[in-house]
């Protein structure tokens, strides 16, 4: 029996999808009157490749300037990249405008650098210095490169919890970059009486004004300030930079009759996110490629800018996930790709899953599921769109190298498994644990390690290919390759609520080169 489930309530029904202190940052909303620090919301670098880096940082050149109010001058900005933290030994520099046109983000590249290298860069504005960022360029294209390590990680939600998975990342010294792989923000509408931090502004995104103030407020947790400040950053969307759910027309939470045109709400967020976020993009393309020598190739997908409507389950459909030009772009890649390994930042997951639709909550958390239960499909996931599916993995195995792993976010859980084409493994997945938004132990309102664990046999029993499945646990993996095998590590947070949390080592897999499957690792 199969039926139809939305991402957010097959989460609540079957634990596997989903959509502290208070923010008195007075420059996420509205001025105090008191003279504004210049560069209030860090630093931050992203997509490095051998002879550059971009660099990121907000100015605010008086107090009116205020993230999403459109006001304040316009100003010069300088910034200066050095081989030392004291910047006795600069090796690049320059400076431009930044005003309220741009919500006064500084988006810069630079160039001139040196392959595998790591350096420190800072702003300058108006006599004032921001915060001293580090970076590190990618390897030479032609480089044999013995080890890559990255960290990995999605869906962080403001109101529910702190992040302190990105503040085990920001304390690792031995990552080449990390990798995000959507849901950077939310945009849903703040519940004040159960939130555990207010949101900045206190409503359900929509303006432009609104998406610019939540990006703000998200580059004020000190966490995430530190990580951005420590390692460059390789990411792409998933729906809730813009709204759940979302296609390329519309989101079964926006509507236009109160909320406006679609296009006009799905513009705003993109502005938004291109302004405050340290990636590299051609108008509105976010997809892109990042060579790290021969070692791997890092693809970044879109999978919900061009995408059709979700179907219903139970009928054909000829949509896509990619678009016709995404999609060629990619295969394109598949065939040329020469790197030992070819990683795919993916923001849904690929691999076919039938899910357990449960009976009711009460009795998933008394651990009574029953045989011969009912399965659905999450058809917002790769499993709403098998044509595209179906061309990916063609090409996957075509190339007949056993090294392709897709890396995965969205679904809030902890998941290692074989990607199967009629019956047989062409490639690996890893899903990452969300940063903090909800897990199936707290939709269920129980305690972890409970009422997940019958579910995640019955996935494991009804698919045969998931390796490994967590349901409740959050927090940062870290992602090894080397031209033998690639490794996936799950790290869990005790408590997402508390800043200071524990983050500890809590599982592994791995893929061996030539082998399209996974196992577990030691240690």
């Amino acid at each position: 029996m199969a039926s139809s489930l939305s991402r957010r309530s097959a989460l609540r029904a079957a634990g596997v999808t989903a959509a502290g202190t208070a923010a008195t940052f007075t420059l996420s909303g509205a001025s105090s009157g008191a003279e504004a620090p210049v560069f209030a919301h860090g630093v931050a670098s992203g997509d490095p490749m051998p002879d550059s880096v971009l660099l990121w940082t907000r100015v605010t050149p008086s107090a009116e300037a205020v993230p999403g109010s459109g006001k304040g001058p316009s100003v010069e900005v300088r910034w200066e990249v050095a081989e030392d933290a004291g910047f006795a030994r600069v090796v690049a520099r320059g400076h431009l405008r930044t005003g309220p046109e741009r919500d006064h983000t500084v988006k810069a590249t630079a160039g001139g650098l040196c392959a595998s290298t790591a350096y420190h860069y800072r702003f300058t504005s108006g006599g004032k210095v921001s915060q001293t960022g580090r970076t590190r360029t990618a390897p030479a294209h032609e480089d044999d490169v013995a080890r890559l390590r990255f960290g990995v990680v999605s869906c962080a939600n403001w109101a529910v919890g702190h992040f302190a998975p990105y503040g085990y990342l920001a304390g690792r010294d031995d990552l080449d970059a990390f990798i995000h792989l959507g849901d950077y923000l939310y945009e849903g509408n703040p519940n004040p009486a159960n939130d555990l931090r207010p949101s900045v502004p206190p409503n359900e995104l929509i303006t432009l004004s609104d998406y610019r103030r939540r990006h703000a407020m998200y580059k004020t947790d000190d966490h995430l300030r530190r990580l951005h400040a420590r390692h460059p950053m390789v990411a792409t969307w998933d729906d809730h930079e813009a709204a759940d759910n979302a296609w390329s027309g519309g989101s079964p939470s926006h509507d236009p009759a109160t909320e406006g045109a679609w296009r006009d709400r799905m513009r705003a967020a993109h502005q938004a996110y291109f302004e405050w976020m340290p990636v590299r993009h051609r108008g509105d393309r976010l997809y892109r490629r990042l060579k790290f020598g021969k070692l791997a190739d890092l693809t970044m997908l879109d999978l919900r800018s061009y995408r059709t409507e979700q179907p219903d389950p139970a009928e054909e459909s000829d949509g896509t996930i990619l678009g016709a030009e995404q999609r060629r772009w990619f295969l394109e890649g598949l065939a040329r790709g020469t790197a030992s390994w070819n990683v795919i930042g993916n923001s849904v997951m690929v691999t076919p899953i039938k899910v357990p639709v449960l009976p009711s909550r009460e009795r998933l958390a008394l651990g009574d599921l029953l045989d011969g239960q009912p399965t659905t499909v999450n058809t917002d996931q790769w499993d709403g769109y098998t044509a595209d599916r179906r061309r990916v993995l063609d090409a996957v195995a075509a190339q007949g190298r056993g090294n392709t792993v897709f890396l995965t976010g969205d679904v809030h859980s902890s998941w290692a498994n074989d990607v199967p084409r009629d019956g047989t493994s062409v490639a690996v997945e890893f899903v990452c644990p969300s940063v903090t938004s909800d897990n199936i132990d707290e939709q269920l309102g129980v305690p972890p390690r409970t009422g997940s664990l019958k579910v995640e046999a019955a996935i494991r029993a009804l698919n045969p290919h998931v390796r490994f499945v967590e349901l409740d646990s959050h927090g940062p993996g870290v992602l090894e390759v080397t031209p033998d095998a690639v490794r996936m590590n799950w790290y869990y947070v005790a408590d997402r609520r508390d800043p200071a949390t524990a983050v500890t080592f809590a599982h592994a897999f791995r893929a061996v080169a030539g082998e399209p499957w996974v196992r577990p690792a030691e240690g």
